[in-house]
């Protein structure tokens, strides 16, 4: 930061992860199996994070790394609040994007429906085995 402000690194691996509408559990689970919601909200309230979890965040929340280290929120508002003229017209707008808006929504759309999935059969398999162990504490 040109500033000298230090940017909160857990604030904005929140930020981040919130923007892609995952809660702290599916994060976590996205994570790995060391991870839980409370190792995630811990992680969160980190001002500084350690460089190997910041690239595996990174990796999970599909951002750079730098766009967590370098994001400032304060910048960040006057960025979009300058690019408004009197308020009512966005300047700089791409009318060509490289990307189609459709074709990216619906592939976050289908990112978290394989997260979701997953989730649910790992449920399912979670209740099978309770299932069983409830079954077989009645033998």
């Amino acid at each position: 930061m040109s500033d000298g402000k230090k940017v909160h690194e857990g604030r904005n691996i929140k930020r981040f992860r919130e923007m892609m509408g995952l809660k702290q559990e599916a994060f976590a689970w996205e994570m790995g199996e060391e991870w839980s919601q409370k190792r995630v909200s811990l992680l969160e309230q980190k001002e500084s994070v350690d460089e190997a979890i910041l690239k595996q965040v990174a990796e999970v929340l599909k951002v750079p790394v730098e766009a967590i280290k370098n994001f400032d929120e304060e910048n960040a508002v006057n960025i979009i609040a300058n690019t408004f003229d009197n308020g009512s017209i966005l300047n700089g707008i791409n009318h060509n994007p490289t990307f189609f808006p459709v074709d990216k929504i619906m592939q976050l759309h289908e990112e978290k429906m394989t997260l979701y999935e997953r989730m649910l059969k790992e449920k399912d398999e979670m209740m099978e085995m309770l299932k069983g162990l409830v079954e077989s504490l009645k033998a």
